[in-house]
């Protein structure tokens, strides 16, 4: 198995990669990286670069073809599982961490501990939205700790303001939104906000700089488990 750490992960939040990482080893899950890891080409393709994101998949298929293929980004996910095979024709037998990290615990290879700390959870559009994946994630957080909902969740959720080119063209109203959703995330009363996409991590954290609430620890999902893991 290859995991796939994704372009913002591999360059700029490396602790999504290394945590993932340490827990894949800790649960003796044997997989590989890339050397010279490419791009999915997700935001190219959502930016409207098209031709530029198929000459970015085309190349990194020739790495990954052939392979299962584990990813952190909820962005790589939603590539790799519709548009390869929509735009190049190729399937790609690709997995999400939050299902992974759903059949280690299910296996007794990840063991929870549970306790009543309040959590709560931010679905990404492209893991919730454009997949349809919403319990899998929510079953992960409800073995280490008590979820609590956003009022706005599941397919009503509000977008973390990164998504579609938006943090790129309109900066502050990328911030405006992150603000707004980090006002639901706090009349929930849970002190840790937990999601599985980089591209909302690093929104949500920027939008926590200037937000005049009560601030939140806003982590990945593989954050969350790792220091949270009960070993035997």
């Amino acid at each position: 198995m290859i995991y796939f750490r994704g372009c913002l992960s591999r360059e700029k939040m490396p602790k999504i990669p290394d945590t993932t990482e340490k827990i894949l080893e800790k649960t003796g899950t044997d997989y590989r990286t890339l050397d010279n890891e490419g791009c999915c080409g997700s935001v190219l393709l959502r930016t409207g670069f098209y031709d530029d994101a198929l000459q970015v998949m085309k190349d990194t298929l020739k790495d990954i073809r052939g392979e299962k293929i584990l990813v952190s980004c909820a962005g790589c996910y939603r590539t790799f599982k519709y548009d390869y095979p929509d735009i190049l024709g190729e399937d790609v037998d690709v997995i999400h961490t939050s299902h992974l990290f759903y059949d280690l615990i299910k296996e007794g290879k990840i063991k929870p501990a549970a306790t009543q700390e309040k959590v709560t959870y931010h679905d990404p559009c492209h893991l919730g939205r454009h997949i349809g994946e919403y319990e899998i994630p929510r079953q992960v957080i409800s073995h280490f700790a008590q979820l609590v909902e956003m009022e706005r969740n599941q397919e009503k959720a509000r977008c973390c303001g990164a998504g579609g080119g938006v943090r790129s063209a309109f900066p502050e109203l990328s911030i405006e939104i992150g603000k707004m959703r980090l006002d639901e995330a706090n009349d929930t009363g849970a002190e840790t906000l937990v999601t599985c996409c980089p591209f909302c991590i690093s929104n949500l954290e920027l939008a926590q700089v200037t937000y005049s609430g009560k601030g939140i620890t806003i982590v990945d999902l593989s954050q969350f488990i790792l220091g949270r893991l009960n070993h035997e």
